[in-house]
This record gives C-alpha cells, structure tokens and sequence, in this order.
C-alpha cells in the first residue's frame, strides 16, 4: 500500500505554515514504506521556490537552501515515483472532466497516484481534492479528512 503525497502537503515540513507542526507529526507516524512522491512534486515545489523568490518572499539562497532540503527529505524518506506515458494518457483523460476544475499538474498528480496504486492522495489543494473524489479517487486534506 502507497500514499501519495503531493507538494502542497509536504511543503510545510521545508517552509514555515501554520500547518507545518501537524504535517510533520502525521507524516512521521506513518510507515516509511508507504510515502510515495513522484519526480512532479519535485518540480512542483522547485516553482513553489521560484515564486516565492519573484515574489520577494524568499532570497534566492533560502529558496536553494529550501530546494536541496526538500529533495533529501524526499528522496531519502519517500518512494519517488517517475511518471511514465501512462500517466500522462490517464492525466488527459482526467482533464476532460471538464467540470472538475482539474489542473494540468494536478491531474498528472492524481494519475500517477492511481497507476501506482496509491490508497490515498494527500493534498490541501482544494480543488484537487474535489476532483480526486469526482474522478473516484480517494484524497484526503490532511490526517482528519
């Protein structure tokens, strides 16, 4: 079994958020075997940094030094999983749920998750977890929900 974790769940365990305390707590207290990522979250969370530096928010050194934390937390304590043309297909075929609000990189998100077997995705993107449920998928926001 694999919970797949997308970037706005882990990024509060680099970037200081309100929810940073209980993301740690929650993942800590799952089994290591079962902490799935793929190579998106880690772009995703690349650009996360890249804003926040354009935004004035973040110097880019604090961002770089943010970057390399986030890869080896990741790669050291998640399966990180590389997307293949599969994914891809299934990301399309989900972003013709026109109604869902889905995004691009959340759809690819969701059809990686689903590939590989994922029990849970993990977000706290709203739409991406209304979609999830639309499209059948379990999401859960947060170790409550």
């Amino acid at each position: 079994m694999i919970r797949y974790f997308d970037t706005s769940f882990l990024a509060p365990l680099i970037l200081q958020e309100a929810t940073s305390a209980m993301v740690e707590e929650f993942v800590r207290a799952l089994p290591p075997d079962q902490l799935a990522i793929s190579h998106w979250t880690l772009v995703e969370f690349s650009s996360l940094l890249a804003r926040e530096v354009r935004m004035g928010r973040l110097s880019a050194a604090a961002a770089a030094a943010a970057d390399f934390e986030f890869e080896s937390v990741t790669t050291e304590s998640f399966v990180v999983l590389a997307p293949n043309p599969s994914d891809f297909a299934l990301a399309r075929r989900y972003l013709r749920t026109y109604d869902s609000g889905l995004r691009a990189g959340d759809a690819l998100h969701l059809a990686i998750a689903k590939n590989n077997g994922a029990e849970t995705v993990y977000s706290f993107d709203n739409v991406m977890a209304n979609a999830g449920t639309l499209l059948g998928i379990a999401v859960s926001r947060g170790p409550a929900g």
